[in-house]
């Protein structure tokens, strides 16, 4: 099947399936994987180690959201190129992408040793975690470029149509560590380190399912070291585009931090409950940022050759589906709650305020996709700057003092509510801004017709 005809002329429901299938499954390969790392650690036994691998957690998260930057960046900005039939340009795009990720994961491995005791102790590590801590780090650091490149990767080959392909990719990494986990955890007894160790080979057999494609299948985009480039707008327009999904990323560890600061006046019942919640109601969002993310390169695409009646097809079909997900999810959830929390703990307490917690969390469930599509609609036709508003007020400028106030009123009743409030307010900025944007680019297109 020709690239264009998916991206550019399939009927609109079989395309956004095609694209938006895979993509889903992806991210919630991820949720698993990162159930699946805390439970494996959690069997140990051994409180200590536990905290060791959430007290790095900030810095998986600082890898991801320079992946996430340079894939969804480089994604927007190749599948544009495709749809202005500048091929050239997207090898150049794909070739910075690749090269680009490689090189900060190698920045990262380096910090990472030269200053790993700084850096553990920055982040709360104490004389009892230390040594848990910096031996998880350590085997994290050296699978840094891997980690990076690979996440990145999945999100480029997207752009020529290979969505299946960024799926296996995604899961044969995800599957093995699933697998390894319990073996170098469990059988080797080495705990934290064996789950390092497991994260770091599993993103390394991903890279070589990655290379073998760019290698053999793929046709449009390159790893030719001739075809990188940083100039003619490459690095900027990827960075700006990608940035919101960056700072998405980013922003999430800081007010988790918050929350926890705020919850744990209350007890360690509440900490450990909202931990829970986060990993549940991560079913749902991703779910939703899945679809979204899955069609982002037909939006780019059709911009890109001018196709305004496609792009508005799939933006509206996409957006109905994230609804009837959402909608169908949150039924769902709010039917299973006791069963869902008791999957991950029997403890009554916390299961009393993890109840409450993932019904305050899901109320935003339905609607949070309007959310990640318009963001990604604002990307696709390089409107970055108000898609990076919307990513820092959903989870910092907005959020974070909410809390504090929602906290002061209420009480942990009322923290509970805040990211739905939050993501209620920035669904509905989104719905303005992508309006707005939306006009002007049908008057901008008027005023060039009328000149032409």
């Amino acid at each position: 099947m020709e690239d264009n005809e998916l991206m550019g002329s399939m009927k609109v429901s079989k395309a956004v399936a095609k694209m938006a299938v895979p993509s889903v499954i992806s991210s919630l390969v991820t949720v698993v994987y990162n159930m699946a790392d805390t439970f494996f650690v959690g069997q140990t036994g051994n409180a200590l180690q536990v905290a060791a691998v959430s007290l790095t957690n900030p810095i998986f998260i600082l890898m991801m959201a320079f992946a996430n930057m340079f894939g969804m960046g480089g994604s927007a900005v190749a599948s544009m190129a495709l749809g202005e039939q500048k091929e050239k340009r997207a090898k150049n795009v794909s070739a910075f992408v690749l090269y680009a990720s490689l090189i900060v994961g190698i920045a990262f491995m380096l910090i990472l040793m030269i200053f790993m005791k700084p850096i553990l102790t920055l982040f709360g590590a104490d004389a009892e975690t230390y040594e848990f801590a910096r031996g998880y780090t350590f085997h994290i650091s050296y699978g840094a470029p891997f980690i990076i490149w690979s996440a990145a990767s999945s999100f480029v080959i997207r752009v020529e149509g290979a969505s299946r392909e960024a799926m296996i990719g995604s899961m044969v990494g995800t599957v093995a560590n699933i697998i390894l986990d319990p073996v170098f955890i469990s059988v080797f007894g080495m705990g934290a380190t064996g789950a390092a160790i497991a994260t770091t080979i599993g993103n390394v057999l991903s890279c070589l399912y990655f290379l073998w494609y760019f290698l053999k299948k793929s046709r449009l985009l390159s790893l030719n070291p001739r075809y990188f480039r940083c100039g003619d707008g490459i690095l900027v327009k990827i960075c700006s585009i990608g940035l919101p999904t960056a700072i998405f990323s980013a922003l999430m560890s800081v007010s988790t931090i918050v929350l926890n600061q705020i919850l744990v006046a209350y007890g360690n019942a509440p900490v450990a409950a909202i931990g829970i919640v986060f990993k549940a109601n991560m079913f749902i969002t991703f779910l939703q940022m899945g679809l979204a993310n899955g069609v982002q390169p037909m939006l780019g695409y059709n911009y890109g050759a001018g196709n305004e009646k496609r792009f508005r097809e799939i933006e509206r079909f996409s957006k109905i589906c994230c609804l009837i997900v959402g909608i169908i999810s949150v039924i769902l959830y709010y039917l299973f709650r006791e069963p869902i929390i008791r999957i991950f703990i029997n403890d009554e307490e916390v299961i009393r305020y993890g109840v409450q917690m993932l019904i305050g969390y899901m109320l935003s469930g339905p609607v949070i996709g309007i959310l990640f599509m318009n963001m990604n609609c604002l990307q696709s036709v390089e409107h970055a700057f108000p898609a990076t508003v919307l990513s820092i007020l959903r989870q910092g400028l907005l959020l974070i003092p909410l809390l504090y106030l929602l906290d002061f009123l209420f009480g942990m009743n009322g923290v509970i509510y805040g990211q739905s409030i939050t993501d209620y307010i920035a669904v509905g900025l989104s719905v303005v801004i992508w309006a707005r944007v939306r006009r002007g680019l049908g008057e901008e297109k008027k005023t060039a017709a009328a000149a032409g």
